[in-house]
């Protein structure tokens, strides 16, 4: 029987490194794929989700399961991602076209059975939801992709992101607005076929 969150976090604080490697094989990749549709950027989302764990392992004797710890890492990792993104505004302005270049690793697998022309096409439409996804402003990107991506409960948006189920509904209002836009704007310059755009 494989041990629940609790019992690796006890573990991990008693210095068993093996329990917060557990820990880290359960959630890294959660954590990187907010990272990743936040930032846009494989390298800054490989970063910051190390940095996450190093936080998350550093603060483990300070958590006391008020939230589940699921909605901690989630609550660690949204700081985190809002930090970079100041950082980077502070000293680099990136290019949409450079954090498309650079985010082509790790989008989702394509399928084997498509051909060639439908492998680019959906490489394509991948590349430019994450570009839609860049242009949004932070926090709408970060209730977007949990509630989307992520598949997290209002509430559970809510308690990461120390907010109420009220502004989630309104900011994930918006932000589905925001995207629908900017994706319907970008259609003709991709050449979609419709039914590729909902």
């Amino acid at each position: 029987m494989h041990p629940d969150d609790q019992e690796l976090i006890d573990r991990s604080v008693a210095g068993d490194l093996e329990a917060f490697s557990e820990l880290v094989r359960r959630y890294e990749k959660k954590v990187f794929t907010v990272a990743f549709r936040f930032t846009g950027n494989y390298s800054d989302a490989s970063d910051l989700a190390q940095e996450v764990f190093i936080r998350v392992y550093q603060a483990l004797p300070r958590f006391r399961g008020e939230a589940s710890f699921t909605t901690w890492l989630y609550r660690i990792t949204a700081n985190l991602c809002r930090d970079e993104l100041r950082r980077q505004k502070r000293h680099k302005k990136t290019s949409l076209d450079e954090m498309a270049a650079n985010s082509t690793g790790p989008l989702p697998p394509i399928e084997d059975s498509l051909s060639p022309e439908d492998v680019l096409e959906r490489r394509e439409f991948q590349e430019m939801v994450q570009a839609c996804l860049n242009e949004l402003p932070e926090e709408y990107r970060l209730v977007l992709v949990m509630r989307e991506i992520q598949g997290l409960s209002y509430a559970e948006i809510a308690a990461a992101l120390d907010i109420s189920s009220g502004t989630v509904k309104s900011r994930l209002s918006r932000a589905r607005q925001a995207f629908r836009q900017k994706i319907s704007g970008r259609r003709e310059l991709f050449a979609f076929r419709p039914r590729l755009v909902k």
